[in-house]
């Protein structure tokens, strides 16, 4: 079979010849040493990069553009990945100020702003200082919903918006699976103002979850074009204690907006993808029943999303992941072959599962763990 009838073979329930694999994100520091090169993948690193490629002009630009999208595609070919993460984290806005190698200002010096920093070894790219500002109001999320409803009166996606996964599929769909993205649903639990609004101002949760169905469904429609099945969505809400709201919060607010969303990928012949870390079974009914979300990934082992359990409860729902970071960092590489192994062994015996890190491959991971972890995916211990 090609990968990518392994992987449609697990969206739709189907026999395939053996468990089709992934791996959910890559720190630029792994990847580097599977390639050989400075791999240009990652998540805050990949920031800084596009920052410093801005600072110094439009020809370093294009050459950021030209490797973020020929790593991850080598990437999953030196590893014989079924399903490929097509892109990595970007950042468009282009620094007001150098500060330093690792540190950028953004915004205006005498005004508004905030200065980030690059740590190689963590390859994190965080705010390191910002100018004073206050904190948000209900009447500032309030101007923020407003804005958002102002901007879909206009928003009207193409493909040509998708230029960086349609490239990727134009090298590696006619064999490999290539997901989409842009269906996300989620508010910023980091601000404490949009959770304080879930009790106080649901309508103004309401309102913003209403945008961003709306804006998912436009998405959807635009990929369909290029010919992207597999749209990744999502938003974390959850921490290993459970969900940040309540579940009647979830199914009066979030439940219909990700049946939207799910109604209109269908429509489309695509699949909806949810992604979160943390424990869900609170709220696991609707999020995995009733919302008609077609799979779950980063699936959080150590939170006690465990692939059987959720397999039994949901025979319907496509599994992607299972494998902890945690145990790739921390463990022995003995832990990491057991692990990887049942994760196998489940998808070997309930089908519609596709294996690999639910998560990033951290900076800090031991090269030994992760190639042991590859080489019990690909059969070869």
């Amino acid at each position: 079979m090609l990968s990518k009838d392994r992987v449609l073979a697990a969206f739709e329930f189907q026999p395939s010849d053996k468990p089709p694999i992934y791996q959910a994100g890559f720190s630029s520091r792994v990847a580097s040493a599977v390639l050989g090169r400075e791999a240009c993948v990652g998540g805050g690193i990949q920031q800084w990069r596009e920052s410093r490629a801005l600072w110094e002009g439009p020809d370093a630009h294009q050459e950021f553009v030209e490797r973020s999208r020929r790593d991850p595609i080598d990437l999953a070919e030196k590893l014989d990945l079924d399903l490929v993460r097509p892109v990595y984290w970007r950042m468009s806005q282009k620094p007001a100020k150098r500060l330093d190698e690792h540190t950028f200002l953004y915004g205006d010096p005498d005004g508004e702003w905030q200065a980030m920093r690059c740590d190689p070894q963590t390859e994190l790219y965080q705010v390191v200082a910002r100018s004073p500002r206050p904190e948000p109001t209900m009447a500032d999320l309030e101007k923020q919903v407003e804005s958002a409803e102002k901007a879909l009166e206009t928003c009207r996606p193409t493909p040509a918006d998708y230029a960086d996964y349609k490239a990727v599929m134009d090298a590696v769909g006619s064999r490999r699976a290539v997901p989409g993205t842009g269906i996300g649903l989620n508010i910023d639990y980091r601000q404490p103002i949009w959770l304080e609004a879930i009790a106080l101002r649901p309508d103004l949760v309401a309102r913003m979850f209403d945008v961003q169905a709306e804006r998912a469904a436009r998405s959807a429609a635009a990929q369909a074009q290029i010919g992207l099945r597999y749209l990744m969505g999502g938003g974390d809400f959850a921490s290993n204690k459970g969900p940040f709201y309540s579940p009647k919060a979830f199914h009066e607010l979030t439940l219909p907006r990700l049946r939207k969303i799910s109604d209109a990928l269908h429509r489309n012949g695509q699949f909806h993808m949810f992604a979160s870390d943390g424990d869900l079974w609170p709220v696991a009914d609707d999020l995995f029943g009733a919302s008609g979300v077609d799979c779950f990934y980063e699936i959080d082992r150590r939170a006690g999303m465990d692939l059987r359990k959720l397999r039994r409860r949901f025979p319907r729902l496509t599994l992607l992941g299972n494998i902890s970071s945690y145990t790739l960092h921390r463990g022995s590489r003995e832990d990491v072959i057991a692990e990887t192994q049942d994760c196998l062994d489940a998808a070997r015996e309930y089908g519609g599962i596709v294996v690999g890190c639910s998560n990033q491959i951290v900076p800090p991971t031991p090269l030994a763990n992760f190639w042991a972890m590859m080489e019990t995916l690909h059969g070869r211990r």
